[in-house]
This record gives structure tokens, sequence and C-alpha cells, in this order.
């Protein structure tokens, strides 16, 4: 969900800046601002009991996270982490329903926000629980290809790491980076510069 930058600093939110590897939420905290990204990467990540990290979902700049937990009693099931040097508006728990109240027509494009959240989040229960590690990997990149309008061969550069593409599909890196290879032999993915496209 997008919200006007006008809209939300009359609101007063703040603009933060955050390095690569900062903390941005924890897992257990009590979810108490919206976040919209101006500029950067950010991603939502938990860890097992071995301390192996799995990511959870990337988002981009023009993107916001999070803002879903605003609407629970429930505490963060995940942490959010700085990718690169990010530009993040944030704007108190408050404040976001009084931007809500008074622009009822944000919910609606809430409501599709959710939609969309949800939607990802089965692709990734589908696809994370097949046995090959390219079908995993697949299903990111349909799931990342289908919001662009052109959808021909290699018109999409992935952008995401083979570790995020490992973490995001719960298999190993070693895998990742196999797979990939196996799939450019195989005509599925072109890299150039070391970014995949697909």
């Amino acid at each position: 969900m997008i919200i006007n930058e006008k809209i939300l600093n009359a609101a007063g939110a703040g603009l933060r800046q955050y390095i690569p590897d900062e903390s941005i939420f924890y897992e257990g905290t009590v979810p108490a601002y919206y976040y919209q990204i101006i500029d950067g990467e950010v991603k939502t990540n938990s860890y097992n009991a071995d301390g192996k990290e799995f990511i959870q979902n990337v988002f981009f700049q023009g993107q916001s996270f999070g803002e879903s937990l605003l609407f629970g009693e429930k505490l963060y099931p995940m942490n959010a982490v700085a990718v690169s040097q990010c530009s993040i508006l944030r704007l108190a728990k408050h404040d976001f329903f009084d931007i809500l109240e008074k622009n009822p027509e944000l919910y609606l494009d809430f409501c599709k926000s959710l939609s969309d959240a949800l939607y990802y989040k089965y692709i990734m229960h589908q696809k994370n629980s097949l046995e090959s590690p390219e079908e995993r990997i697949i299903g990111v990149m349909d799931y990342l290809k289908s919001f662009q309008k052109k959808q021909c061969l290699f018109s999409y550069m992935v952008p995401l790491t083979r570790q995020q593409l490992a973490s995001l599909t719960g298999i190993r890196v070693e895998t990742a980076i196999k797979t990939i290879k196996r799939m450019e032999k195989d005509k599925i993915v072109k890299i150039i510069n070391r970014k995949i496209l697909y």
C-alpha cells in the first residue's frame, strides 16, 4: 500500500535513514509504525533454532511493509532489516489510522495490498512445499515478474541475490547457485554481469 508522501508528511511522518543490516523492527515487538520505502531495499526475516535465516519477503522503493500487523493486537512475527542504504518514511500507528479515517478511499488500496500479500504467501507456501529447488526458484521469479507488463523471455531482471533466493525458498546457497547455473544451461534464465534475467 502506498500513501501519497504529502499526506504522510502532513500527518507527521518522519524520514529515517538506515544503513545495510540495520534493524527497522524486531520479532516479538509491538507494531507501532507504518513504513514506506522512499529509497532502498528491506527484507523481513526470521531465524530457526539453528540460527539459519529464512527471508519472508523483500521490499523495494515505492513499497510499504508491515502495515497489516497494525490492525491486530499481535507482536511482530518477523524482523525487518535494511538490505541497502534506505530512506524510509515512518508514521506512528495512531496517525496512520487518522489518515485512513480522513481518506476512506485508502481502505480499498489497503485491501488490495493485503490481497497481494496473501497471494504472495499462498504462492510461496505452495512452491516451497515442492521438492525441486528449480520449481521453488521459478515460483519466486514468476511471482516477482507478474508485476511487470512485459512478460517475454529474459525481460525481467531478478532483483535478488542467490543468497536471498536461497533464503526465500528454504534451500542452501550452494543448491541455489547450482540450480541457477543449470537453469541457464536449459535456457530458462540468462545471466549477464551476475544478474539473473528471467
